[in-house]
């Protein structure tokens, strides 16, 4: 697994709030604030489920939180597959 970034940290870490370019983020209204809603993420379940061992590895290639990927994708497809009937 390679997690070498390529990103110039220590130019990040010493630029100011004012180093920032953000011409190409429009100004947040008043009408979004009054809109917004704070949503807090809802708490996991902890489950031990056995994986084959190729799945497994390619959730684990795909860099670090192979983990939370998979539940991303057990997600996307419950949310896919809701119409459906198993039981």
């Amino acid at each position: 697994m390679n997690n070498t970034s390529k990103t110039d940290w220590d130019r990040i870490d010493a630029m100011s709030d004012e180093d920032i370019d953000t011409s190409d983020i429009p100004p947040l209204s008043d009408e979004f604030f009054a809109k917004a809603q704070l949503r807090m993420p809802k708490s996991s379940v902890k489950i031990t489920v056995q994986v084959d061992p190729e799945t497994f590895a390619w959730f684990q290639a795909q860099g670090e939180a192979a983990e939370q990927q998979m539940a991303v994708a057990l997600k996307i497809y419950a949310e896919a597959h809701k119409s459906y009937n198993f039981l």
